[in-house]
């Protein structure tokens, strides 16, 4: 069972995307990308995890997902099933997409 893995060494291509939300959208938005996840993401090749945060002021919600690579996430990005459910989440919110690389980690 593929985790989240924050490792310098893991070459995964990792996708955080930042959703600008009304406060009272917040939950709805969370429900959407947790349903797409759940439905469609997941099933998608090249998928390892995803990870839905909330901010505490309530206006940010943010997916930290990773894939096999970035030619995996891209191919995600043509799906039909996908591009429907970012459609829905961006009905009610704007996002700043990035892919990044993991450079260092450190721990305790």
């Amino acid at each position: 069972m593929a985790t989240t893995t924050i490792d310098a060494d893991a070459k995964l291509a990792t996708l955080i995307n930042v959703f600008t939300v009304e406060p009272a959208r917040q939950r709805e938005l969370v429900d959407v990308l947790v349903t797409a996840t759940e439905e469609v993401m997941r099933h998608q090749p090249g998928f390892v995890a995803a990870n839905i945060h909330t901010g505490a002021e309530g206006t940010r919600v943010v997916n930290y997902a990773q894939w096999e690579s970035t030619d995996a996430f891209r191919a995600m990005l043509t799906d039909p099933a996908c591009q429907e459910h970012m459609r829905a989440a961006l009905a009610i919110s704007t996002a700043d997409p990035q892919l990044y690389t993991v450079e260092s980690v450190h721990h305790i």
